[in-house]
């Protein structure tokens, strides 16, 4: 009994031990996976600088340049004037600056530090090369959107004078008249003056007249006004402006056409000043403006307004790049190339 017992229970310990190998094992507790970091999708805004105020406005004003080709005064007062009516007729804030030279003006056009500008004609074609400006209106004077240029002295300088003043005409050719500058000092305006100095010069030139070194005294009531001064060539012996620029003085100078006397004057082939915009200004605000000009241009007090800006300007017309296609011409004919005159 007892041996069987024994064999029994060994049977029982051989069987639970090898159900036991074939249980499953009990599986071991684990931390739970930490949960995937997603990147937000959403990017932060970087800070930006507010915009700027809309052009035209009193926080943002239109600058409207002016060609230093008459007095400073002059221009500050008529150009303020002819601002203001601007702003009357367009509700836009206009406001003036007077360059120095006309290099000084191109910069300012091209860096947005000005957008309406009076563009001398050489000006206005470096400045539209360089992709600075467009023109919008050029200027009547005389009848005329074109001008010629002139040669003038003291009388007391002893020249002859090829010009008849009845018929507003040159009685000889440019080599007879300019032959007697040769070894003279000249007055000269700018470099970008296109009868303050460019054609004067080229047609010099052209002609193998050689001058002394000129003085640059810029703006054309400037030349009038030293050659007046100068019986003895005291500051240049002649001088170059558009025709007749004498009369800018007049007031200052009753006598400067006596003692002013003009020796040669060119055919008028030189387009006048304009009015041009710069890159920046949009169409819609050209537009705005260039009507209000015309506008302006259209009724006596415009006109007395413009006439005393400081151009003695008659009127305005509309005209686009191809104004200046003769121009181009000519100064292409000369050897002249206006990008080299920009400093």
């Amino acid at each position: 009994m007892t041996k069987r017992f024994s064999t029994l229970f060994g049977l029982i310990v051989v069987l639970a031990l090898a159900l036991a190998a074939c249980a499953p094992a009990t599986p071991v507790a684990t931390e739970p996976p930490a949960p995937t970091k997603v990147p937000p999708t959403a990017v932060p805004p970087t800070p930006t600088e507010p915009p700027a105020p809309e052009l035209g406005t009193p926080e943002n004003p239109l600058i409207m340049a002016l060609a230093p080709s008459a007095t400073s005064q002059e221009l500050q007062t008529g150009g303020k004037a002819i601002a203001d009516k601007l702003s009357e007729l367009t509700g836009l804030t206009i406001e003036i600056v007077v360059p120095t030279n006309y290099a000084a003006m191109i910069e300012a056009m091209g860096a947005g530090q000005a957008h309406i500008g009076w563009l001398a004609p050489v000006q206005y074609i470096v400045a539209h090369g360089k992709g600075y400006a467009d023109v919008g209106l050029a200027t009547i004077r005389n009848s005329s959107d074109k001008y010629g240029f002139q040669y003038v002295a003291n009388a007391a300088a002893g020249f002859t004078s090829y010009y008849d003043p009845a018929t507003a005409t040159t009685t000889a050719d440019a080599a007879t008249a300019l032959a007697q500058f040769a070894d003279k000092k000249p007055c000269w305006t700018d470099p970008l003056s296109a009868s303050g100095y460019v054609l004067p010069s080229g047609l010099l030139a052209a002609n193998g007249v050689k001058t002394k070194s000129g003085a640059w005294v810029q703006g054309h009531p400037t030349v009038i006004k030293s050659v007046y001064l100068s019986p003895k060539g005291e500051i240049c012996d002649f001088g170059a402006t558009y025709i007749d620029a004498r009369s800018n003085v007049a007031a200052d100078f009753p006598d400067v056409n006596d003692v002013v006397q003009i020796i040669w004057v060119s055919e008028s082939f030189i387009p006048n000043d304009n009015v041009s915009f710069a890159f920046n200004v949009p169409a819609d605000m050209r537009a705005t403006l260039a009507q209000a000009l015309l506008d302006l241009a259209s009724t006596e007090e415009g006109i007395n307004l413009l006439k005393t800006g400081g151009y003695s300007i008659q009127g305005l017309k509309a005209v686009d790049d191809t104004f200046y296609d003769e121009f181009r011409v000519y100064l292409e004919a000369s050897g002249i190339d206006p990008t080299t005159l920009f400093k």
